[in-house]
């Protein structure tokens, strides 16, 4: 794949790394952490406000559901967007849709009113998540991009991890909407930092009209799409199940409201820590072998949670570690989908894949939903993202085979 379509900063004479790519990253990544806090919000605020209206847990199934629908349609509309008509004003706008959004959650006084205002923080959400890998892949080598992407990308796995400890203090002090306040002004806060010092993709311009007429299905790239699709689907699947609904089941398993924050937190501290195996097996083992032995054993560790009665203990353990196979899975695909198509289109084949994922995402509330009000206990309800952490893993082996004959299309 050619890789001089777009500039890239390099290192500087003198050995040290140029500062530029330097400070895209951290802005990236900080938008990142934001965003990611901002996902797992309603999932941890959902008990605290049904035990405050004196609602069930299925009734949030709405918000959840419309929370990943704007992210899917974020994602989708801001890629090709950011292709043509600019990478950093699509990603202020979505993070500013994304603060002001959250800080209207705090206000609600019904349900509904809540699940249409989470769709607008979704929608916010999923405008940064291509642009966000397009600006920072236009300034780094072909050969660590994944690595890269996958490390900014866990912002957004810190984030989650950081709202289920901030929300094990605020809760029992502040009450649900502080959650949500949070989450609208610190994103808020990074907007003027983005307009100073985040550069405009110099690729975005020119490229667009070279790009005209191809898309992720052109030829050499179609099988790598739809195997990345799948991939992408089944394991944001999963992933939604442990967001949304992990804090719940938890709560009917009498962890009050903080206590199931905390321990839902401890899913995206296993898919921090992850990114520090996955780093290592991929680079002994390639990305996509890495990628369907995790999802492979993430399907055990959701098992795990949703069959056996353990200790509190062991019970951490295991969402540690089914958290470190499905979020810290997701995080190696993002930067794998980064390697797979040119600048000139990266950010539509990133937010295509991203959207992808995000039907899954939509999906699995709505699934749990269903079959909890099937009278289907909570903790069986979880055991869906079984079968489709598996699909993810078959699906990851094939793209394996996929890079063993062509390798030269990822």
């Amino acid at each position: 794949m050619a890789q001089m379509q777009s500039p890239r900063i390099k290192a500087r004479p003198g050995g040290g790394v140029a500062p530029l790519p330097i400070r895209i990253a951290a802005l990236c990544a900080l938008t990142q952490v934001f965003d990611g806090y901002d996902t797992h919000a309603i999932g941890l605020a959902a008990p605290a406000i049904a035990r405050a209206w004196r609602l069930s847990p299925t009734a949030f199934a709405d918000s959840f559901v419309l929370s990943s629908l704007g992210i899917l349609a974020g994602a989708v509309l801001a890629g090709p967007l950011g292709d043509r008509l600019g990478r950093k004003r699509l990603l202020i706008a979505g993070l500013a849709l994304a603060g002001a959004a959250s800080l209207a959650s705090a206000g609600v006084a019904s349900l509904q009113t809540l699940a249409w205002v989470r769709l607008l923080v979704g929608l916010g959400i999923g405008a940064t998540l291509p642009v966000t890998v397009a600006l920072l892949s236009e300034h780094v080598g072909a050969r660590n991009r994944a690595n890269i992407v996958m490390f900014m990308f866990a912002g957004n796995t810190l984030g989650g991890f950081l709202g289920g400890q901030l929300a094990a203090w605020l809760l029992p002090h502040w009450g649900w909407p502080a959650l949500f306040v949070a989450g609208g002004l610190a994103p808020l806060a990074l907007v003027p930092a983005l307009i100073l010092f985040l550069p405009e993709s110099r690729a975005a311009p020119q490229e667009a009209r070279a790009a005209r007429g191809e898309h992720p299905f052109s030829p050499g790239l179609a099988e790598p799409t739809l195997r990345l699709w799948t991939i992408f689907f089944a394991n944001m699947l999963s992933m939604s199940l442990l967001t949304y609904w992990l804090p719940s089941i938890l709560s009917l398993m009498h962890f009050e409201p903080g206590e199931s924050a905390f321990a839902a937190s401890i899913a995206s501290a296993g898919g921090l820590a992850a990114t520090l195996w996955l780093a290592a097996l991929t680079a002994r083992f390639g990305a996509a072998a890495t990628l369907a032995a995790n999802l492979a054993a993430g399907a055990f560790f959701i098992a795990l949670i949703g069959l056996a009665n353990m200790p509190r203990p062991i019970l951490l353990a295991a969402i540690f570690c089914a958290g470190g196979c499905t979020f810290g899975c997701q995080l190696a695909a993002n930067g794998l989908a980064a390697t797979v198509y040119p600048d000139r289109i990266r950010a539509t084949g990133v937010g295509w894949a991203l959207g992808a994922g995000r039907v899954g995402a939509f999906a699995g509330p709505a699934l749990a939903g269903f079959l909890m009000a099937m009278n289907w206990p909570p903790r069986q309800a979880v055991l869906s993202g079984c079968a489709a952490a598996l699909v993810a893993a078959c699906a990851a082996a094939g793209l394996r085979r996929a890079d063993e004959t062509d390798a030269d299309r990822v």
